[in-house]
């Protein structure tokens, strides 16, 4: 595989639009609809100029991307990182499109991003960049029109800036602008666990189908932030043997089980999994292949790719991360039997549980912590039927039985709605 062709695969939107494409196919998509689907409504560039702790000033860019509104508000996640890229911003803000039609949830999708490196930026700087591009992109968000999230290197302390950032301007607070809050200013219970609880909710979906039990299940989570930690402790709670877990500066494999809780405390101090008595080292890629029956990717894009996708041991592959897998490893996963949940079932107990957050909200009534786990367990477990029951219809893998469920859906509220003119 030459150059061009390997940045190709490893591009979220490059991968994305294959899939699409595909999906549009089996489903007899009008080309004009195709076209139409295939584009985002609105791509946003904003340039930050901040003051630096040290005086100097300094200017940072930023993206939002609004790939659809026919099924309701924007919704998706901002990110900070080096690497941040439009065309990767482009290409998850069409993932959540599908990821909120999968789901039948009323969103539609965006995704956000400045280029920046939070690990060499104090709080006080992130909190300007963070204030400063809300502002910029004002006039294009809100409840009803588009309602960030967090995203990597995002939290929920970012949130409560774009909320009161969004509040001061519009001159009364705005709890709904934003999802994934502190609980105090109007987030839900249980959203900083729904994408992890989401990921073992389809998990033991998987297993009843080919009649496993959770005890005789070993686990490889690769990632171990939010998603990862959360879905490594809900496993393990349930009964779970989690043999591996990596973070970005490696990771660490036990045949026997990790002693989760302990390695969590672990990580709360060192700040990663490395040296962690209760296991052996390993690279966070090598992980991907070893022997395990779930795979977990939890951390970041395209580690599944076209190079090792026919070293992958697992037998079922749940994507917590976001596009973990490239198109061209899909054919290889699906030849050697591999049971892939996709990212946008896999992990779309998130965006669920940001949606209750947002009907909180906008009626000023909160649920117990029970209540949005039975909601968020009622709407996974029937998502994940209606792909695996598309894909048995119209001889697909599930990746592409949940884009052609999702794109189906957001075709079907095109129609109705017509195109303005």
């Amino acid at each position: 595989m030459g150059v061009v062709e390997t940045e190709k695969e490893l591009s979220v939107y490059e991968s994305m639009a294959a899939r699409f494409d595909v999906a549009a196919r089996k489903l007899n998509l009008d080309e004009g609809l195709c076209k139409y689907l295939r584009k985002p409504n609105r791509e946003i560039i904003v340039h930050i100029p901040i003051g630096l702790d040290s005086g100097q000033l300094e200017v940072f860019d930023g993206f939002r991307v609004q790939h659809s509104i026919a099924r309701g508000p924007c919704k998706g996640g901002l990110r900070y990182g080096p690497n941040v890229t439009l065309d990767e911003i482009r290409g998850l803000a069409a993932e959540m499109t599908w990821k909120c039609a999968v789901v039948n949830i009323p969103f539609g999708g965006a995704k956000g991003g400045v280029i920046c490196d939070p690990a060499k930026l104090s709080q006080a700087e992130l909190e300007r960049i963070t204030r400063r591009y809300t502002a910029e992109i004002l006039d294009y968000i809100g409840p009803e029109r588009d309602v960030p999230a967090p995203d990597m290197n995002t939290n929920e302390q970012t949130m409560a800036w774009i909320m009161d950032t969004y509040s001061m301007h519009v001159r009364h607070t705005v709890t709904a602008s934003v999802t994934g809050k502190p609980v105090d200013l109007g987030g839900s219970r249980g959203r900083r666990e729904a994408t992890g609880r989401g990921c073992m909710i389809v998990c033991d979906e998987a297993l009843k189908r080919f009649g496993r039990d959770r005890q005789a299940t070993r686990v490889i989570v690769q990632g171990f932030g939010n998603v990862g930690s959360q879905a490594a402790r809900l496993m393990h709670e349930a009964g779970y043997k989690i043999v591996g877990v990596a973070d970005i500066q490696g990771g660490i494999l036990n045949s026997r089980g990790l002693d989760i809780p302990a390695l969590i405390e672990y990580v709360a101090q060192h700040k990663t999994v490395l040296g962690f008595p209760g296991g052996e080292a390993t690279g966070n890629l090598e992980i991907l292949e070893q022997d395990c029956d779930v795979l977990l990717p939890a951390a970041t894009e395209s580690v599944i790719t076209s190079q090792n996708a026919d070293k992958i041991k697992a037998r079922i592959l749940v994507e917590g991360a976001n596009s973990p897998t490239t198109a061209p490893a899909d054919d290889i996963l699906f030849e050697r039997g591999v049971f892939v949940i996709p990212d946008i079932l896999a992990n779309a107990g998130g965006v669920t549980v940001s949606y209750f957050e947002w009907v909180q909200d906008r009626q000023g009534y909160f649920w117990t912590e029970d209540d949005v786990n039975d909601r968020l367990k009622h709407i996974q477990v029937l998502a994940f039927n209606d792909v695996v029951a598309y894909g048995e219809k119209h001889g697909v893998n599930n990746r592409i039985a949940a884009y052609m469920l999702a794109i189906d859906r957001v075709a079907f509220s095109l129609k109705l709605r017509g195109i303005y003119a």
